[in-house]
Order: structure tokens, then C-alpha cells, then sequence
């Protein structure tokens, strides 16, 4: 079969053998993968990636003299079944999964590993257990966008919303936007969105944020700020020892770039025990002043990925067309356009998220 390999730093395409499903795998054909973040990292840092591996015991590195296979954003169809599984599903069956094979040895990731194809490949192997029939008559491009929909709400559930706050999403790329769509769902507003992209700052208003600025021309922490203000109520019903504050409702701040500078910038900005949730990556070396969090009290929260259920929750959201997924597709390509793929997604007036259909 045909793929798009990573191999030797670069994203070149070959052929390889196909995989064979075994026992309670299944042997599905990858219809459509979204190009992710984690991608566009992988490629470039890849050696840190594995570095960084030693800190997990149990977890196996990817082993970059020899292929890896990228792709974790897909909806597949039924083609067979391996031994020992139950075949609940019929051949042609439009499923997507969590992108993770169950083994004796514990789950191996699929899309970083030598050992597990990812879907930029023709065809994979998934676990039956973990799959999920796609509802709704609903199209395997649309379906494909329920792992970047399941980190953005992940990560409002780790922030442990208790109601009137006032979220700041820093960052409308494919993660902010998602966050933006989960904190909506959530009915939490105002959602303030900054992002330099005018491209991504009209996303994030479709996506639902009410309050959408240029961080070039508006400072965001002031901007948060000027609609935070207290009601009337709010500041009588407050402690005495808290009225020399300013007079603000609870912060919540969604980091979602992952560049070096980004945290302490928050830090910053944040305002008196503002709640900070980190889904941005950054794949390098960062500092930051502990200071700061010290006197402001800030709480930090790092997430990653997402839970089963709320995996199983965001396909339906898609489904129920509770969040614009089709929105978010800019670009469609075949195998042999994914390289020049990942170099046009550092456009982001260009591109938001970009589809690989291998049959395409």
C-alpha cells in the first residue's frame, strides 16, 4: 500500500506491506485524517520527542532510523477482522476511534510508533473494542475532526469550571478554536479570543467567541479585563480584606500556541489567582518567573488528550451539528500533497486544518 512515511526528518512517499490485522484487531481503510499540530512538531523535533520518552517508563520511543507513519485524526471504514474479535460492525462501516492500540502490554499510541501504521497511509489496523460507529449519516471529513474536538474539550473539563468566569483563549488555531467550541457548549460567556490571523480571529467568532481581538492592537489582558468588571452585587457581597482588589470576576486563560515566551507572557498579564490551562505544546526549553505565580497565586493545569468518553462525546457533537467542524477544513490532499501540506500550514491565513485523504 501507499503512505506518506516520515523518514529521515522528511515526509516522503512510498510503499509498504500492508498490515495485518491480529487477534480483536481490525483492518480498516483510512478515508480521511486531519494534519495536526502534533505533526507539524513530530517533524520538527522529533529527536526531543524521544528524548523526552525516557521520563514515561513503559513507554516505547519511536526509533527514528527506521519509518514512522503520522496520522491520528481519521475516520476509517470496515474492510475485515483479525482473530478472536466479535464483528459487531459490517464491512464498509464508517468508524473513528481513539488513536490507540490495545495490547497485552498496554496501549501503543498510533502515528508516533514504528510498529502502529497511522492514517496517512492507505490502510491500518484499529482495536475493536475501540471503536466507534460514525452516527448521523455524517461525512468521514467531518468525523475525522473529532480527536482535535475532544482535546479542546478535554481541556475545559480540567479546568474545573464552577461558573462565572471569564474565559481568554490565547491562540485560535485548531486547538484554541475547539476550546473556544467547548467552552460555548459549556454557556460560558463572554469568551474572549485573541489571535494575530484576521483569518482565525473570523474563526473563532463562527466557533463562538464573543469578544475576538488583535493582539497587535489590544492588549489582551486589558480587553479580558473590561469585561470582567463586577456587577454591583458582586463587589458588595465580596470579604472585606478583598474590596482593595480590583473589582474582577474569576479568570480563566486558555494557553493555546506553545511557543517559548508564551507562559511568562500569561503570567504577566494574569491577573490575582486566574486559572491557567496550557493545551499549546511547546517542544522546547522555556523559562519562566515563579515569582509571579507566587504573588498573583496562579493556578497552572497541563493537559493533554482526552478521556473515552469524551472521545465518544465529541463525535456526537459533530454529529448532532452542535460544533461547525466543516468550518475548520481548509485544504484536502491526497498522499503525495502531505509534504507540501505541512509547509502551507504555516500560513495560517491560508490554512486552519488541512485533510489527508490517501485515496484521493
Amino acid at each position: 500500500m501507499r503512505a506518506a512515511i516520515f523518514r529521515n526528518g522528511e515526509i516522503v512517499v512510498d510503499t509498504m506491506p500492508e498490515p495485518v490485522p491480529g487477534a480483536g484487531q481490525v483492518l480498516v481503510k483510512s478515508l480521511a485524517c486531519g494534519i495536526c499540530g502534533s505533526d507539524l512538531h513530530a517533524r520538527k523535533h522529533a529527536h526531543r520527542m524521544v528524548e523526552l520518552t525516557k521520563f514515561f517508563p513503559g513507554r516505547k520511543p519511536m526509533d527514528l532510523s527506521r519509518d514512522v507513519v503520522f496520522g491520528h485524526e481519521f475516520c476509517c471504514e470496515v474492510l475485515d477482522y483479525g482473530p478472536g474479535t466479535e464483528r459487531k460492525l459490517k464491512p464498509g462501516t464508517k468508524v473513528c476511534s481513539l488513536p490507540a492500540l490495545v495490547t497485552p502490554q498496554g496501549p501503543i499510541g498510533i502515528g508516533y510508533s514504528n510498529d502502529s501504521v497511522g492514517a496517512y497511509a492507505e490502510r491500518m489496523v484499529l482495536s475493536e473494542p475501540l471503536l466507534l460507529e460514525v452516527p448521523n449519516g455524517l461525512s468521514a471529513e467531518h468525523a475525522a475532526l473529532t480527536e482535535p474536538l475532544a482535546v479542546g474539550v478535554h481541556a475545559v473539563e480540567k479546568a474545573g469550571i464552577r461558573g462565572g468566569e471569564v474565559p481568554l483563549v490565547i491562540g485560535c488555531g485548531p486547538v484554541g478554536l475547539a476550546v473556544i467550541a467547548a467552552l460555548k457548549l459549556k454557556g460560558l460567556h463572554p469568551i474572549i479570543a485573541a489571535d494575530y490571523s484576521p483569518t482565525r480571529r473570523r474563526l473563532a467568532e463562527i466557533m463562538g467567541a464573543d469578544v475576538v481581538l488583535d493582539p497587535a492592537k489590544t492588549q489582551p489582558y486589558a480587553s479580558w479585563a473590561e469585561h470582567a468588571q463586577m456587577s454591583e452585587q458582586e463587589r458588595a457581597a465580596r470579604p472585606p480584606f478583598q474590596a482593595h482588589l480590583p473589582a474582577l470576576k474569576p479568570a480563566l486563560i486558555f494557553e493555546c500556541v506553545g511557543v517559548p515566551g508564551l507562559l511568562q507572557q500569561v503570567f504577566e498579564g494574569a491577573p490575582r489567582d486566574a486559572r491557567i490551562v496550557v493545551v499549546g505544546v511547546c517542544m522546547e526549553t522555556d523559562r519562566s518567573e515563579p515569582m509571579l505565580g507566587i504573588m498573583k497565586e496562579l493556578n497552572v493545569q497541563y493537559v493533554l488528550g482526552y478521556t473515552p468518553e469524551e472521545f465518544a462525546r465529541s463525535l456526537r457533537l459533530i454529529a448532532d451539528g452542535k460544533v461547525d467542524a466543516a468550518s475548520l477544513i481548509t485544504g484536502r490532499v491526497g498522499i503525495d500533497g502531505v509534504a507540501q501540506a505541512f509547509t502551507d500550514l504555516a500560513n495560517p491565513e491560508a490554512h486552519t486544518k488541512i485533510l489527508v485523504e490517501p485515496w484521493r
